[in-house]
C-alpha cells in the first residue's frame, strides 16, 4: 500500500485537485510540498499537529517537505473561520514566534542535507513593489469570485478589511514563489483554506504555464464538529511550558469514546492493522485505547521520558495512588492569602480549574469538587497555610486533579 492510499485510508485526505497526479507524485517520492504556519502565538498547538505528522509521513516516503513560517503573512491575518480581525503584530512579535515554531518543528521533521526546508515568506513579501504586485499578481484574479469563496463570506456579514482581503493575494504568490524558487509541486493546508490554495494553482498556471497541486487534508474535530485541541484553561500547546506533558496526555487520555479511534488514525503512527483491533473494543474496554492515544501521541510531541511519566501518573492516580509527582501543580504566595487563609475558590481560579466563584460553587453544592479525597460540602470553605505541611489536591470530577504547594 502506498502513502496515498494509507492517507485515505487513515480518513487524512478532504479535497484534492487531481488525485492520479499526487498518487504519483507522493507514493514514488516525487513531491516538494509546503504547507504554511502563520506565527500567531509563541508556540503550535494541537491545531497544526495534524499537518506536522502529515509531513512526518510525506518525508518518510521520500517526499521533501517545505515548512512555510508566515513572517509576512502574519503581518495581515488569515480571514479563514474568523468572524472578527485578528490582532495585529509587530514584527518583532512575529520574529519571536518564528523562531520557537522552528524548534518544534525539529521534533516531527528531518532538516538535515536538504531533507526538507523551512523558509519565511517574509524574505520575499516584505519587500514587493505595490504596483508591480497589482499589475502583475491583481490582474490575475477576478474580484467577484474571491467573494463567492466562503472564507470573505463568513467576513462580509462584520465587514472584511482592504487588509484581509488581501490574503489570499498574498498566500498564492507564496505557491507562485516556492514553485520558481524550489520546485514546489503541491500545497496541503486545512480544508478552510481550499480557496486560497486554488489561487496560487492559477497563478502559477497563467504565470508560468505551470503544473501544480493541492490538497486539503480533515479539519481535526470532534464528534460534535467543533475543532479539537480546546480546554477550559485555552489551546492544548505543543510547548511544555504552556501545556505541561501531564495536562497533555490528560487531554487524549479525556477524549470522547466516539472521537478516540478518529484520532488513532489521523494522528499516530500506530499500523492501521491495531488500530483496528482497538476499534473493535467497546464501553470501559475503550479505555485502554485512550491510554494508547495519550502515550503515543505525548511520545511524540515530547518523548518517551516524559510519555512514561505521564502514563504513570495518570494510573497512580486514577487507582487512588499517591504519586502526584507530575500532577498538574500551583504554588501559592503570600499575597493569595488573606488572614492567613485562602479560599478553595480561589484556589481553584488561581489554577483555571474554574472560570468563576459562581461556577466552583455549583460544582461543590453537587458534589462535584475533592479535597484530599475528601468532598468538599461548604463553597466557601477554606485553607490556612498550616494545610499545607503537605501538598493539597483538589480533584473536580473525575478527571481533573491539581497539586497545590506554598
Amino acid at each position: 500500500m502506498g502513502v496515498y492510499e494509507e492517507l485515505k485510508q487513515r480518513g487524512l485526505i478532504a479535497q484534492v485537485t487531481d488525485e492520479e497526479q499526487i498518487r504519483e507524485l507522493v507514493n514514488n517520492g516525487k513531491a516538494v510540498f509546503y504547507i504554511g504556519f502563520d506565527p500567531t502565538a509563541d508556540s503550535l498547538h494541537v491545531g497544526h499537529f495534524m499537518a506536522l505528522t502529515l509531513m512526518k509521513r510525506l518525508q518518510d516516503a521520500g517526499n521533501k517537505p517545505i515548512a512555510l513560517i508566515g513572517g509576512g503573512t502574519g503581518m495581515i491575518g488569515d480571514p479563514s473561520g474568523r468572524t472578527d480581525m485578528r490582532q495585529m503584530m509587530t514584527k518583532e512579535m512575529i520574529e519571536h514566534n518564528c523562531n520557537c515554531f522552528k524548534k518544534q518543528m525539529e521534533k516531527f521533521i528531518d532538516f538535515s542535507d536538504d531533507k526538507a526546508l523551512m523558509v519565511n515568506n517574509a524574505d520575499w513579501l516584505l519587500g514587493l513593489n505595490y504596483i508591480e504586485v497589482l499589475r502583475e499578481v491583481g490582474a490575475c484574479f477576478s474580484v467577484n469570485r474571491m467573494l463567492s469563496f466562503e472564507c470573505y463570506k463568513q467576513r462580509m456579514e462584520k465587514g472584511l478589511s482592504f487588509l484581509e482581503f488581501n490574503y489570499m493575494i498574498m498566500q498564492s504568490y507564496d505557491f507562485y514563489a516556492l514553485y520558481q524558487k524550489y520546485g514546489c509541486n503541491l500545497q496541503f493546508g486545512g480544508d478552510d483554506q481550499w480557496s486560497n490554495m486554488i489561487g496560487g494553482m492559477e497563478l502559477i498556471r497563467r504565470k508560468l504555464g505551470g503544473d501544480a497541486n493541492a490538497m486539503t487534508i480533515t479539519l481535526l474535530t470532534n464528534s460534535e464538529g467543533k475543532k479539537m485541541g480546546k480546554t477550559q484553561k485555552g489551546a492544548v500547546w505543543l510547548d511544555p511550558e504552556k501545556t505541561s506533558p501531564y495536562e497533555f496526555y490528560q487531554y487524549w487520555r479525556n477524549v470522547d469514546d466516539s472521537d478516540v479511534i478518529k484520532c488513532m488514525k489521523l494522528l499516530t503512527f500506530l499500523p492501521l492493522d491495531e488500530i483496528a483491533a482497538y476499534e473493535r473494543l467497546e464501553g470501559a474496554e475503550l479505555n485502554k485505547a485512550k491510554e494508547v492515544l495519550a502515550y503515543e501521541l505525548t511520545k511524540l510531541v515530547h518523548n518517551k521520558e516524559e510519555a512514561d511519566k505521564a502514563d504513570a501518573a495518570a494510573k497512580a492516580l486514577f487507582a487512588g495512588g499517591t504519586d502526584n509527582t507530575n500532577m498538574p501543580a500551583t504554588v501559592l504566595e503570600e499575597n493569595d492569602f488573606t488572614d492567613g487563609t485562602v479560599s478553595v475558590l480561589d484556589m481553584m481560579i488561581k489554577a483555571n480549574i474554574i472560570k468563576s466563584k459562581g461556577e466552583g460553587r455549583r460544582l461543590i453544592t453537587q458534589g462535584g469538587v475533592s479535597l484530599n479525597d475528601e468532598k468538599i460540602t461548604d463553597p466557601y470553605a477554606s485553607l490556612s497555610k498550616n494545610d499545607f505541611e503537605h501538598d493539597v489536591i483538589i480533584k473536580k470530577g473525575k478527571k481533573v486533579f491539581h497539586k497545590f504547594t506554598v
